[in-house]
């Protein structure tokens, strides 16, 4: 004869500590991006404790260490991108106006928050981003040119080397002579890709 085994009732406590713990992780990984976004990417763990009104050890507790943390504050900037991203493509109309609606998207964020955007991009934990971006570049790409998936990811991986390199050396030399508003970089990034930016440089030397 089979012993029987007899269930506990799940009270759901277990299932709101989880909630509870997840809100609480989320909110500490705002308040560690502001943090960061007023502070710099060089603030400690104690700073981000004292501005998110807590203590390291609970800090720890939650992200076990700084990258834990920064791959929590990537995952926040990740999400708040792709609905820009996706929200950029899904409104245009053309692809070419999807792609230019993209680099608009990406360079405001740069230019809004350089502090959290060299945050989550400086290392290994920023591959997630990038990766994103390759996937929704590659898309006004492909339905342009009907081109197979492995060429489309292709050019999307070139688009956002270019996109991103552009874009820093742009928010590095912000305030310069002759540095591009952002309006005029987005336009010019997006013929650039668009058309090649020796042929498109040419041109415009030719007929001036």
């Amino acid at each position: 004869m089979s012993a029987i085994t007899e269930k506990t009732p799940d009270d759901g406590r277990s299932t709101r500590w989880d909630e509870h713990r997840a809100t609480r992780r989320r909110d500490l990984a705002r308040a560690a991006r502001k943090a960061v976004h007023l502070h710099g990417t060089d603030i400690s763990m104690d700073e981000i404790a004292a501005h998110a009104g807590t203590s390291k050890s609970i800090m720890y507790r939650y992200f076990t260490d700084k990258t834990g943390l920064q791959q929590a504050v990537s995952e926040e900037v990740m999400q708040q991108i792709r609905d820009a991203l996706e929200t950029a493509a899904h409104t245009a109309t053309t692809p070419r106006e999807a792609l230019r609606n993209m680099v608009s998207a990406y360079l405001e964020m740069i230019e809004h928050s350089p502090n959290v955007y060299y945050f989550v991009t400086r290392d290994a934990s920023g591959l997630p981003f990038l990766d994103l971006m390759i996937d929704l570049l590659a898309t006004p790409f492909a339905q342009e040119m009907n081109a197979p998936d492995a060429d489309a990811r292709a050019w999307g991986a070139g688009a956002v080397g270019f996109v991103r390199g552009t874009g820093e050396w742009w928010l590095h030399h912000l305030g310069g002579n002759d540095i591009p508003t952002r309006p005029e970089l987005t336009d010019r990034i997006t013929t650039w890709l668009w058309s090649g930016p020796i042929s498109t440089l040419v041109r415009q030397r030719t007929t001036s």
